[in-house]
């Protein structure tokens, strides 16, 4: 008798866990749509492409003078003397060496500053995240990236992206 109450409490709790397990609501959302489609994302993927583009063509303009310059060193060659040469072969392969450098710091730099201001968007958004999930008594909201398959229903993305461009206008960074 006391293994018929006790089989019948365990099976009323697991299936009153089981009722809170299928009462949570999990939803996703595309992190990377936001950031293209938002005014703000937009604006930060803008500054960062202007960025990148004037870097280029920095770097092209620095790339074809030592180009024109290696030529020059090129063509006089049997003109000048050998000690001459040598002196200035070294000094442009040190400029060379330097633009690498001077580059690898400028494309460093170019990405930290695109991780940072993803981060301060990232941030941002967060709280408008929490107040959604509150009002809408969601548990969980997962990156859709991290989803394999689920029901379109679940995506919240337009939602988020509507309040996104009403609360977030710009996102100041360096």
């Amino acid at each position: 008798m006391k293994v018929i109450k006790f089989s019948i409490l365990f099976l009323l709790l697991f299936l009153i866990n089981l009722q809170k397990i299928n009462a949570e609501q999990i939803v996703y959302i595309n992190m990377e749509k936001i950031m293209k489609e938002s005014k703000a994302g937009k604006l930060i993927i803008n500054k960062i492409s202007k960025s990148n583009e004037k870097n280029i063509n920095k770097f092209k303009k620095i790339e074809e003078d030592l180009k024109k310059q290696e030529q020059d060193l090129i063509s006089k060659k049997n003109v000048i003397s050998e000690n001459e040469f040598t002196s200035k072969l070294e000094n442009l392969k040190k400029q060379i060496s330097d633009y690498r450098t001077k580059r690898q710091n400028i494309i460093q730099e170019s990405t930290k500053k695109r991780l940072q201001a993803s981060a301060q968007f990232s941030n941002q958004i967060k709280p408008i995240l929490g107040d959604y999930a509150a009002k809408n008594n969601i548990s969980i909201i997962v990156q859709k990236k991290n989803i394999i398959m689920g029901k379109k229903e679940l995506d919240i993305t337009a939602d988020i992206l509507k309040i996104v461009d009403q609360k977030i206008q710009k996102i100041k960074f360096d």
